[in-house]
């Protein structure tokens, strides 16, 4: 592997970091609000945590997306 397929990759898996946060977080304010409950929280963070395969936040499923609470 060189140096741009490195680079091409690290670009792509922040990409697909971004994706699944800015997804994660409407669900979670949909969560907030009482929009959807605890079970279907879970269920769309599943269902993100496959279609983006984020690397770093796969990590953190399950929690909160900050320490305000």
């Amino acid at each position: 592997m060189n140096e741009n397929n490195i680079l091409i990759h690290s670009k792509d898996e922040f990409e697909r970091e971004k994706q699944y946060l800015a997804a994660r977080s409407v669900a979670e304010s949909m969560y907030k609000a009482g929009v959807i409950s605890d079970k279907e929280l879970s269920e769309i963070d599943t269902i993100l945590l496959e279609k983006y395969r984020p690397s770093l936040s796969a990590l953190l499923c399950g929690k909160p997306l900050n320490n305000s609470e």
